[in-house]
């Protein structure tokens, strides 16, 4: 079973109220098996226009396990800290290719 990865883009613009999201996000990507593997540090468009503010990304052993990480109650509670804390939090999931042979 392939990996799956969220990507997400984002500007933060109350990074104090930020805070009580990543109290409570990290804890929701553990409990569904997930790991960071970006978050935030140095990054440089090499091409296109994509110009964001701030990226991470994490890894989950599967879809239907970064799936359930996204619907958890404790990822609910997390995306309730963050709401009016960025002017737009873009997330997309995707399944990773499946490991060689």
């Amino acid at each position: 079973m392939p990996a799956a990865y969220l990507i997400v883009e984002m500007n933060i613009t109350n990074p104090e109220q930020y805070k009580g999201y990543m109290a409570l996000a990290p804890e929701a990507v553990k409990a569904a098996g997930g790991e960071y593997l970006v978050r935030g540090g140095r990054h440089e468009t090499l091409e296109g226009d994509w110009q964001p503010h701030r990226v991470a990304m994490l890894r989950f052993p599967s879809y239907e396990q970064a799936k359930a990480f996204y619907d958890s109650e404790l990822y609910r509670q997390a995306r309730g800290k963050r709401a009016g804390a960025t002017e737009y939090f873009n997330m997309v999931l995707v399944e990773g290719v499946p490991a060689p042979v």
